[in-house]
């Protein structure tokens, strides 16, 4: 007898204007199994999962829960359905205690009022089955990420939810919370909840799921069990190439310091934000700094770029002190920058291929002040041409340079972004998350990109979430804690394990530095 699956997705498909998000997909989730629903941005996971959650309406194709065809006008169908989702922004309210989020919109109550200690005591229960110590007395604007997101998975599971997608959910947790959060995840299914991973690491998904999915251009085009799947065989099927890893091989010179940050303390809003930070960055080396969201990292290179002005302390780029110095000024003295928020800060999505390459150079050759023209106008033969010739040299992916950025995917963006800094050859870069939300193969593009620039002798300060990323360019690692430097490693001490610690404000209790625990 075949058993029923917990749900079944048939022939999804679902347009947005001229995009086709997803395409005839099926996908079936067994009953107390880990399913990892995997793609590149694009590929229409998200598209899919909105479908199943009740969020948007497929245009054609059917789903089924425990085997009966059913339609979802909103979540809250969804919900009564048996199905819960925790996103990738937790939607809390930090106000509020952990009982009062959890029980939210579905309170237990006693003679028409909320009875608290009924939530809290839930809160406990839960705690107990998932063996998870939460505080359901705790105001959620106190808990650390980790703990946060516990109270959205728990949030779903005081609905019964018997079917968890989780979007993303290892995105900002250090790597000792994602251990606890799959080990949840594991109790979970075991006790017979389907639970439905989202993800583009692969790592994870050979860790923790028993089946997968792999999404590109919203086609299926790969499934696997656990045993049969591999690295090579995923990333193949989310790329249909394969893509080989690049990573700092150690060797080169290193310079003098081109970077010096001394002492640095910066307050946010009557909050210190950093304190007391000192960081040298050198000619021909990448210095990493690690650190889970929050941590002050952002704000450090707000001060480094002078868009944030330091509480204390000096920044010298190539021994000139510039913490009275302008944006322009310390850009003109040879800072190129790669911002977190390419979309917001990094690029003009309105504006053309062309002009975002010419953004912030329009003043120099070859585009500005040429043969014949005024010195302040552009000539746009030249800035076609260099536009041309740069999209050729970084394998920027698009129509031509005068379609503008918005429309292009993220992997490509974000190379127009790095093609238009390092294309000036200025001695320092600030990379702020490079990586964040790009496709596998730009991810190894943007990579050798970086250590390009490290090989002509340029300073990188490169500033990431994924400890992968950081191992394999960096040739220092800071650790960022709680607004100081934390931790300090070079490449032959850095690991997982002792950088994962170090984020979480502790030391590794295991320092063996195999290779094993380098990947």
């Amino acid at each position: 007898m075949t058993t029923v699956p917990a749900v079944a997705l048939v022939g999804i498909s679902k347009r947005f204007g001229a995009i086709v998000a997803n395409d005839g997909v099926d996908l079936v989730l067994s009953r107390g199994t880990v399913h990892a629903v995997m793609g590149e941005n694009g590929a229409g996971k998200s598209t899919l999962m909105s479908i199943l959650f009740g969020l948007v309406s497929p245009d054609s194709g059917n789903i089924f829960v425990d085997g009966k065809p059913t339609t979802f006008s909103g979540p809250l169908d969804a919900i009564s359905s048996g199905l819960g989702m925790v996103h990738q922004h937790f939607r809390l309210f930090e106000s509020m205690t952990v009982a009062e989020n959890v029980v939210y919109g579905a309170e237990p109550r006693r003679n028409g009022l909320v009875n608290r200690k009924a939530a809290h005591d839930r809160v406990r229960e839960l705690s107990a089955r998932y063996g998870l110590d939460v505080d359901p007395g705790a105001v959620v604007g106190t808990l650390s990420v980790g703990t946060q997101q516990r109270v959205e998975i728990f949030k779903a599971l005081h609905r019964d939810a018997r079917i968890l997608i989780l979007d993303e959910p290892t995105a900002v947790l250090t790597p000792g919370e994602v251990t606890s959060l799959f080990a949840v995840i594991r109790r979970a299914a075991d006790a017979g909840t389907t639970v439905v991973l989202v993800t583009h690491k692969i790592n994870e998904v050979l860790s923790v799921s028993d089946e997968v999915t792999v999404l590109r251009d919203g086609r299926v085009t790969g499934r696997f069990q656990r045993a049969d799947a591999t690295s090579a065989k995923l990333v193949h099927a989310m790329t249909g190439r394969e893509v080989t890893p690049v990573a700092n091989s150690g060797s080169g010179s290193v310079g003098a310091a081109v970077l010096r940050v001394n002492n640095l303390t910066v307050v946010d809003h009557h909050t210190v934000r950093v304190t007391d930070v000192s960081v040298d960055v050198r000619a021909g080396e990448i210095v990493g700094i690690a650190g889970v969201s929050g941590n002050g990292q952002h704000e450090l290179v707000e001060a480094i770029l002078g868009t944030r002005r330091a509480l204390s302390g000096t920044i010298e780029l190539l021994g000139r002190d510039i913490g009275a110095a302008s944006v322009r000024d310390r850009r003109a003295l040879g800072l190129a920058v790669i911002p977190e928020d390419r979309r917001g800060e990094g690029s003009a999505v309105q504006l053309s291929t062309a002009e975002n390459l010419t953004l912030g150079h329009h003043r120099t050759a070859p585009v500005g002040a040429s043969r014949g023209l005024r010195r302040g106008w552009i000539s746009l033969r030249a800035e076609r041409a260099r536009a041309r010739d740069l999209i050729a040299e970084y394998d920027v992916r698009t129509s031509g340079e005068q379609l503008p950025v918005g429309s292009l995917s993220g992997g490509n963006a974000q190379k127009v972004v790095i093609a238009r800094e390092l294309s000036h050859n200025a001695p320092l870069l600030i990379a702020e998350q490079p990586t964040q939300g790009v496709d596998v193969g730009a991810i190894e593009a943007i990579h050798g990109r970086l250590l390009d620039y490290r090989a002509t002798g340029g300073a990188i300060l490169l500033v990431s979430h994924e400890i992968t990323e950081l191992l394999a360019l960096a040739d220092r690692i800071l650790v960022m804690y709680a607004g100081r430097i934390f931790a300090e490693f070079s490449r032959s001490e850095a690991t997982t394990a002792r950088i994962g610690a170090a984020m979480a404000g502790a030391q590794a209790e295991t320092d063996i530095p195999t290779e094993a625990s380098r990947l």
